[in-house]
């Protein structure tokens, strides 16, 4: 990523931030209700969201290997938020510990050499196989297909879904090499951008639910009105990406049709544990998982895309 790059996609985020902030702030002062609780919620996500694009763009500032180590450090707590709300027995522990302590950071480990053809299937072929393989040592046959299951889905949408948006810092796509860093902006922007106009077009015009007993508020008007802008927007940042437009446009389709079903799955996994929330780790956003929810799905199809058709 060049200079006049970092610098322009900055500022407009932080710009955008920015407009954020002063209409919830004026919506605030001429609210009748103070306390009302969406301008709450409002107003704390837009602060969440200026913490975290902070982060970002210190590590992105830092260097390839920050960026890796602050998606660990993620990845750790997603992988808690999802552990935490599963039941586990004692037989468990010695799995458990071995995907925090052993599979987590040997996954990004993996990223930092970038050895590509290891990280692919370190977590779906060896952890798929070697866990349930620790946890039968104990013998507690009770409930084993669940709990096993249970380990083996955190780790793989917590860490091994997850840990494809650094994984992009490697991609070698000829002509592009030291603006891989972009392609990483570009996920996250289309995929965070999508959330939020799927959820604005929802309020405006949300009629019909998509899948009532799973998330009332995701209705086919806020998808679709969602999508067409996220996809508009991802073919206007082609100039970030080694695409044409065409080509960013259906990237961002691609990206935002995953990002609302990882959304959807995740509040099915929520429905079916009795919760609202996955955490309380960001204040208006609950956990990191509510806010990773859709990056989990559409990171590993928006980078083997990516490594298919333009990496060398």
């Amino acid at each position: 990523m060049t200079l006049r790059e970092g610098l322009l996609i900055s500022s407009g985020v932080v710009g955008a931030l920015l407009v954020a902030t002063v209409v919830a702030l004026i919506l605030r002062g001429r609210a009748r209700d103070k306390a009302n609780p969406v301008l709450s919620n409002l107003i704390a996500r837009i602060k969440a969201w200026w913490i975290m694009v902070a982060l970002l763009g210190g590590a992105l500032l830092a260097g390839q290997h920050a960026v890796i180590i602050l998606f660990g450090l993620v990845s750790f707590a997603a992988l808690r938020e999802f552990i935490t709300l599963t039941p586990t027995h004692r037989a468990d522990h010695a799995a458990l510990f071995t995907s925090f302590f052993i599979v987590l950071p040997w996954q990004y480990g993996l990223i930092w050499v970038d050895w590509y053809g290891f990280f692919t299937i370190l977590i779906p072929v060896y952890a798929f196989l070697v866990l349930p393989s620790i946890a039968v040592v104990f013998a507690d046959p009770n409930r084993f297909l669940t709990r096993t299951a249970e380990t083996q889905w955190g780790l793989m949408i917590s860490v091994y879904c997850i840990s494809h948006v650094p994984a992009l810092l490697t991609l070698d796509v000829p002509g592009y090499r030291g603006r891989s860093a972009l392609l990483m902006v570009f996920l996250l922007l289309v995929v965070q951008s999508s959330d939020v106009l799927q959820y604005v077009w929802g309020k405006l015009l949300g009629r019909h639910a998509i899948a009532p007993a799973v998330s009332p508020s995701k209705t086919w008007e806020g998808l679709i009105g969602g999508t067409i802008c996220a996809t508009a927007l991802g073919a206007s940042l082609w100039r970030l990406t080694p695409f044409r437009p065409w080509q960013a446009a259906g990237m961002a389709l691609v990206v935002t049709t995953m990002g609302f079903l990882g959304g959807l799955v995740m509040s099915a996994i929520k429905r079916d544990r009795g919760v609202k929330d996955w955490g309380q780790l960001i204040e208006g956003h609950g956990g990191m998982l509510d806010r990773l929810d859709s990056v989990a799905f559409s990171a590993p199809i928006f980078f083997h895309l990516t490594r298919y058709f333009y990496a060398t």
